[in-house]
């Protein structure tokens, strides 16, 4: 089996920057909305609601929302949420392979493998291993879902049950 080494520091700088570019890009195209993840709204929520969790995931990573941006980006971490995958450079790599899968696009392609490289030049220090296997699980996954990130609304769903919202995508 195939393995890539991933790095866990170092990453966060480069990400932040390469975040900050992207917010760029998509405000000179007019693409960038208003915040949208009200945080404190989601911390008010019941235990065990998509909402609920999606906000626990941040605090407990040490998170903060994304406010900034485009709505894609912004509802990044409730895909997180819905998968399971986690925040660390591995979840990131299958969150992204996943996406890739609800929706191939170029644009999308060169965004994953652009994070997926910058993740694998930072092998200074502490080394992951992830799988091209795993990688392509999350891909399939997201072909098999009925999860558009283009267009689902979350802020509509933050409410229900988390097993309710992954059934609603095809993700259980």
């Amino acid at each position: 089996m195939m393995m890539l080494a991933i790095a866990a520091s170092q990453t966060k700088p480069n990400l932040d920057k390469f975040l900050h570019q992207l917010d760029q890009i998509t405000e000179s195209q007019g693409l960038n909305v208003p915040p949208i993840v009200n945080i404190d709204k989601m911390r008010s929520l019941p235990q065990g609601t998509f909402g609920r969790i999606w906000a626990d995931l941040l605090d407990a990573n040490h998170l903060q929302p994304f406010t900034t941006g485009t709505r894609r980006k912004q509802l990044h971490d409730g895909v997180h949420v819905l998968t399971g995958y986690g925040t660390d450079p591995i979840g990131e790599i299958e969150a992204q392979a996943f996406l890739l899968g609800a929706k191939f696009t170029i644009f999308n392609l060169m965004l994953g493998l652009g994070l997926l490289r910058m993740i694998a030049q930072n092998h200074q220090t502490q080394t992951h291993q992830v799988s091209w296997e795993r990688i392509w699980q999350a891909y399939q996954r997201g072909v098999n879902s009925q999860f558009d990130p283009d267009t689902w609304q979350p802020e509509l769903l933050w409410h229900l049950p988390l097993q309710e919202v992954q059934a609603l995508f095809a993700l259980v």
